[in-house]
C-alpha cells in the first residue's frame, strides 16, 4: 500500500490564526498530496458565509457548523480514509465528535489524531462521552507518550505518530551566533494564559540585568497582547522586547535563525511544534516541564527544563547556557539529531500504517 491514489478526508483547522494544528493540518495536506493522494480538506474553522454572521454571538457557530456537517457527510462519501485532528473542550463536541459519527457511518474508515495539552482536564469530566464516540473510530494516534498515557488511563488505547517538522524550511542559520552578552531571545507561543508568557517576560527582566543589550521577541498574536504590552513596559523592559504579532510560516523559520535561543514558559502542554522548530533551526531551548514536554526533550541533553511559573528558575537556565559556550553547542548539535525523528521520511511510514490498519479493522467491523 502507498499514498497514491488514497482519497483522504482531512478534518481540520488551517491557518489563520497561525498554531499547531492548523500548521500541522495544512502541512500534512500538502505532503499527502506530494504523495499522490487525493486529498479533501473540511475545515473547522472556515470564515463564516455571510461575513456580518460572525458578529452574532451566540448563534454563529449554527453558520459554521451547518456548512461543516454538509461538507462531512459529502466528504466520507467520496473519501478511504478520514483523518479528524482533534482537540479538548468545545472542540471536540462540535466538530471531532461530529466528523467521527458522519464518516463511520459512511462506512469509512477514521483516524482521530488528538493533540492538545489540556487532555487530562478535558478527559476527567468528558472521558465517557469520548470512548461513545472513539468506539466508531478505528484509530486514535496521538504525537507523544504523554497523550498515550492520558488516554489509557481512561482505557482507550492510542498509537503514536509524531508531529512532522518541515526540515526544509526550519534550518540553522548559516552564522556564528552573537556575542553571549547581547543574546536575541524568543518565545514562539500564542498570547495566551496556558503559555506563560508573563513568566518569560518576568525572566527576561531577571536575565536584563546580566545581559542590558538582549533583546526579546514575543511572536504570536492572542488575547494577552495588551496585558503583556503593559506588563514589559511596568518591568521596565519595553524597549528591549519585540511583539512581532503573527507571521506566516517562512517569516516564523527567519525569526528562528535570527534568534540565539527560545524560551518556552508554558504551564499546560502536549507536544509543541515550536521546540520543535526551534531546534530544528539550531537554536538552544531553555522550556518548562509543562505535559508532554519531558517527552520530547530531555534536561541537559537536548533542552533545559524548569518548573512551571517559576521565572527565577528560567531565567537562571537562561544564563547557565549563555555563559557555557560548550553546553551551548552540545544542546544545539543534539537538537538538530534528535529533530530528525519528526521529519516526513521519519513519520511518513508510520503515518502510512496507521491508514492501513484502520481501513482494515473497518473493513473488519462491517462483515
Amino acid at each position: 500500500m502507498s499514498f497514491s491514489g488514497l482519497r483522504v478526508l482531512l478534518v481540520g483547522p488551517l491557518p489563520p490564526p497561525a498554531g499547531g494544528m492548523a500548521n500541522q493540518t495544512r502541512q500534512l495536506a500538502e505532503l499527502l498530496r506530494s504523495e499522490g493522494a487525493s486529498v479533501e480538506l473540511v475545515r473547522v474553522n472556515a470564515p463564516y458565509r455571510p461575513a456580518w454572521a460572525e458578529r452574532l454571538k451566540g448563534i454563529r457557530a449554527l453558520f459554521r457548523l451547518l456548512p461543516y456537517l454538509v461538507q462531512l457527510w459529502r466528504g466520507a462519501g467520496r473519501a478511504d480514509v478520514a483523518h479528524v485532528m482533534a482537540n479538548s473542550g468545545w472542540s471536540w463536541h462540535l466538530f471531532a465528535a461530529p466528523a467521527v459519527w458522519i464518516a463511520s457511518l459512511r462506512g469509512v474508515a477514521v483516524v482521530v489524531n488528538y493533540r492538545g495539552g489540556e487532555a487530562g482536564s478535558f478527559l476527567a469530566h468528558a472521558a465517557g462521552a469520548v470512548r461513545t464516540s472513539m468506539r466508531r473510530a478505528a484509530l486514535l494516534a496521538v504525537p507523544s507518550g504523554f497523550l498515550r498515557k492520558v488516554f489509557a488511563q481512561h482505557g482507550m488505547p492510542a498509537r503514536i505518530v509524531p508531529n512532522i517538522i518541515d526540515l526544509a524550511r526550519f534550518h540553522p542559520a548559516p552564522r556564528p551566533r552573537r556575542p553571549a552578552a547581547a543574546p536575541h531571545l524568543l518565545v514562539a507561543r500564542n498570547l495566551e494564559a496556558i503559555y506563560g508568557n508573563d513568566t518569560a517576560l518576568h525572566a527576561f527582566a531577571l536575565l536584563s540585568a546580566h545581559y542590558p543589550a538582549a533583546t526579546l521577541t514575543l511572536a504570536g498574536e492572542g488575547p494577552q497582547a495588551q496585558a503583556l504590552e503593559r506588563l514589559a513596559r511596568e518591568l521596565g523592559v519595553a524597549d528591549r522586547v519585540r511583539f512581532s504579532g503573527r507571521l506566516d510560516r517562512d517569516e516564523m523559520a527567519a525569526l528562528y535563525r535570527d534568534a540565539d535561543l527560545m524560551l518556552n514558559a508554558s504551564r499546560v502542554d502536549n507536544m509543541p511544534n515550536a521546540i520543535l522548530e526551534a531546534l530544528a533551526s539550531g537554536l538552544p531551548v531553555v522550556t518548562t516541564a509543562a505535559g508532554g514536554i519531558p517527552f520530547m526533550v530531555e534536561h541537559r541533553r537536548t533542552a533545559m527544563l524548569v518548573a512551571v511559573d517559576d521565572a527565577a528558575a528560567l531565567a537562571e537556565a537562561v544564563r547557565v547556557v549563555l555563559d557555557d559556550a560548550a553546553l551551548y553547542e552540545a544542546l544545539r548539535a543534539r537538537g538538530l539529531d534528535e529533530v530528525q525523528r519528526y521529519c516526513w521520511p521519519s513519520v511518513r511510514a508510520e503515518l502510512l500504517a496507521a491508514y492501513q490498519d484502520a481501513m482494515q479493522g473497518e473493513e473488519a467491523r462491517r462483515k
